[in-house]
């Protein structure tokens, strides 16, 4: 079962409240599903209780008050600690993860928690993720541990069993990252007017370049990762160890490369979507900001036609689900959708 930040968030306090606060949460969820937020409240609340303090509330005329969550990261300190991907490999290495362990052993007063966040927990490294253990299973007193992942089948199966779940609801926010760039590369080929080859095969060039790019990116940082794990090895591996880790950070390189594909086509989908909405008069855009160009297009183009461009993005992604050649089918598809 999945919940909204603000449910679980009342289930946590509730827990806090019986003094039953579990010392370790998986908090997963799609990227831009309030995660980081989630878990900057709870600090706050924790915070709060220390210093004697509390957010929330109700003011004078019995309206309550409106908490004002700051940016995670902003609320590093002394006694709240932020892991996040840093290295070459956009791993988080098993260095980062003893850092934190030495500032979780660090004394503090007798209502002061001590709070650790792993952001992208899924991008630990294994070696990382072993050191971790202990420390997860028999944290010290007072020690609140929020690991925080969009995707749990990238942890170990030692790590989910440590930590108490709480999924969230939730949609991607596919306007992140490259989204932008192609939601971008759609107004501007709607500023030129669909129909033509010149415009679907320049979508289609924006659409290869970023997966491309994201490509690169992921082997790289699985050659990084794999030089790292042999450097902290110190040729102390047996057999064919390393050798069956680069087959599994070349399958994860790929895993995310077709990842990023997926994400690309919700927001085409998504896009060409609010374009139909536009035209029906339905309500709810996922791209609100880009308004005036998906009703410039549904101005233009009668429901059948807009009908056969869904038609064809959908069409495309399925044939890229098949064995086909990736770049011949992008070409073909983005004309039947964009020509």
């Amino acid at each position: 079962m999945a919940f909204t930040p603000d449910h679980a968030f009342d289930l946590v306090k509730a827990a806090h409240e019986r003094g039953r606060l579990a010392h370790a949460f998986l908090i997963s969820g799609p990227r831009g599903c309030g995660k980081e937020r989630l878990a900057a409240r709870i600090i706050q609340m924790l915070g709060d209780e220390a210093s004697g303090g509390g957010g929330g509330g109700f003011d004078l005329f019995g309206e309550p008050v409106v908490e004002a969550v700051p940016p995670l990261d902003e609320l590093e300190g002394e006694w709240v600690r932020i892991v996040r991907p840093q290295s070459k490999s956009r791993r988080i290495v098993v260095d980062a993860i003893r850092d934190l362990e030495k500032a979780l052993y660090v004394a503090s007063g007798p209502k002061r928690w001590k709070i650790g966040v792993i952001v992208d927990a899924d991008r630990m490294a294994a070696a990382s993720e072993n050191a971790f253990l202990k420390t997860l299973e028999e944290p010290p007193p007072r020690t609140l541990l929020m690991l925080l992942t969009p995707n749990t089948g990238g942890l170990l199966p030692t790590v989910l069993s440590r930590c108490v779940r709480l999924p969230l609801t939730g949609t991607a926010d596919l306007s992140e990252g490259a989204g932008a760039d192609l939601v971008r590369a759609l107004d501007q080929a709607a500023g030129a007017g669909f129909g033509t080859a010149t415009v679907a095969l320049t979508l289609k060039s924006v659409f290869a370049s970023i997966l491309e790019q994201r490509k690169a990116e992921a082997v790289e940082a699985a050659e990084n990762q794999l030089e790292e794990e042999e450097k902290a090895l110190n040729k102390g591996f047996e057999g064919d160890y390393l050798k069956r880790r680069e087959e599994a950070l070349k399958a994860a390189a790929e895993s995310e490369y077709l990842e990023e594909r997926s994400r690309l086509f919700e927001v085409l989908q998504s896009w060409m979507a609010d374009v139909l909405r536009c035209k029906t008069g339905a309500a709810g855009l996922d791209f609100p900001a880009s308004a005036e160009r998906t009703k410039a297009v549904a101005a233009k183009e009668d429901l059948p036609m807009l009908v056969r461009r869904m038609e064809a993005l959908g069409e495309l992604r399925s044939t890229l689900d098949t064995n086909a050649q990736e770049q011949l089918a992008l070409e073909v598809g983005f004309l039947k959708a964009f020509a």
